[in-house]
């Protein structure tokens, strides 16, 4: 709810300009000017670079005593007030042969946010530049290591827009579904043999949530990224959309390197065209327990936004070689926690390699997967989380035998 305020904010505010808008509240005290964010450039051409405040600035990365003052420009920003919502409805109705299956939704929902008047804070460069001019990153800091190692970027937070006073974002939702579904399968080897699967579901759901945001929360920023050399020089790169990166012995392979600066993960599959091919069918190919189980986490996981994004970084991370470190990535309750661990279980469970970096064919079709589930809408998530799970595996059941059906009718043309 918070993610989405501010996403729209920044939407409405500077589209397609440098502001990030904060996903998470609990970030907020982090970003104070001069503070480090990590930039993690993502696998899927779909995805944006994701941005994570760190708990440092930039004068503790810097060897030497003297702290770093930054220079700090403010004024008032705008008052900001904004009200989305939408009503949606939908129908399916779909028929091959013997089967027929129906998906009827209707939904609305109203988010209303009011930030009030807001301020920004601005970075001074000049003095930063001057007082920094001779000074040189700690190559030995352990964020430094652990970013050399990973081939992430570091960002220095330059303008931060907060509140000025108490606010609240309200979010009004209603939901209903309704599904059904009906199989009828004859032989076409002249046996007069019958199966009949029928099911239907309806969800209601209404909800009402209010959260009230304290004064001083920060609700966008914008960085600029650093280029830090073997020797602990660095450059801030003063000009938006110029690319950072910390120079490294550790050879990561990527298709995104810059000036012997790694920039990227290594890909899982062969770019064609501008895109990546990657198979699915890896996770049809697990045991039936494993798939049971995965869904049952997933369809937990998927009702937590924050959950979820935890678990892409955690399979992303696994794919990429880092799978020691997954754990310790995210201030995460233990709720949320628990699920994504579970499913990583799961996986590991059924066929894991030892050598993470030859990454098993299913973890890298499940990353995919939660790739993809990342970037829908709340409403489609909410969706897909209070589905009930009988109904799933008949449409599972009814989606299989439509494969059979198909190789039967091949088959038979032949």
């Amino acid at each position: 709810m918070f993610s989405k305020a501010t996403a729209n904010f920044v939407r409405e505010i500077d589209h397609e300009g440098s502001l990030i808008h904060v996903s998470r509240i609990n970030d907020s005290h982090k970003l104070v000017l001069m503070a480090l964010v990590v930039k993690r450039n993502c696998n899927w051409f779909w995805q944006k670079p994701k941005y994570q405040p760190t708990d440092f600035t930039l004068s503790h990365l810097l060897q030497g005593d003297k702290v770093l003052v930054p220079g700090v420009s403010e004024e008032d920003f705008v008052t900001y007030k904004g009200m989305y919502g939408d009503a949606l409805s939908g129908k399916l109705d779909t028929e091959a042969g013997t089967v027929n299956l129906s998906v009827e939704g209707r939904g609305s929902t109203k988010l209303q946010s009011c930030f009030g008047k807001l301020k920004k804070e601005g970075l001074d460069f000049n003095k930063l530049l001057l007082d920094s001019q001779d000074r040189q990153v700690d190559m030995q800091h352990k964020l430094v290591k652990q970013l050399q190692k990973r081939a992430e970027l570091l960002a220095v937070v330059k303008e931060r827009i907060f509140t000025t006073s108490s606010c609240t974002i309200n979010l009004k939702k209603k939901k209903q579904c309704s599904f059904g579904g009906v199989l009828g399968l004859k032989s076409f080897l002249g046996n007069s043999v019958k199966v009949c699967v029928k099911d239907s579901n309806n969800i209601e759901v209404d909800s009402n949530v209010s959260l009230e945001i304290p004064s001083g929360t920060v609700i966008a920023y914008s960085v600029r990224e650093l280029e830090i050399n073997k020797d602990g020089s660095f450059d801030i790169c003063l000009q938006p959309g110029t690319t950072g990166g910390i120079e490294s012995d550790f050879p990561i392979p990527s298709l995104d390197v810059t000036d012997g600066k790694c920039n990227g993960k290594k890909t899982h599959s062969a770019v064609h065209n501008g895109s990546q091919e990657i198979d699915l069918s890896p996770l049809a190919e697990l045991s039936q327990t494993t798939r049971h189980a995965i869904f049952k986490e997933l369809q937990e996981i998927l009702k937590d936004r924050t959950a979820l994004s935890y678990l892409q970084s955690v399979l992303e991370d696994m794919c990429s070689g880092f799978g020691e470190t997954l754990v310790q990535q995210e201030e995460l309750s233990e709720s949320q926690r628990k699920p994504v661990l579970a499913m990583v279980n799961h996986l590991c469970s059924d066929g894991a390699a030892e050598d993470l970096c030859d990454t098993p064919a299913h973890f890298s079709a499940a990353h995919l997967l939660v790739s993809a589930m990342e970037e829908l809408p709340d409403e489609t998530l909410s969706f897909l989380s209070e589905s009930r799970p009988d109904f799933l595996e008949t449409f599972d059941a009814l989606v299989r035998l439509l494969v059979l059906l198909h190789i039967l009718t091949l088959f038979t043309c032949a």
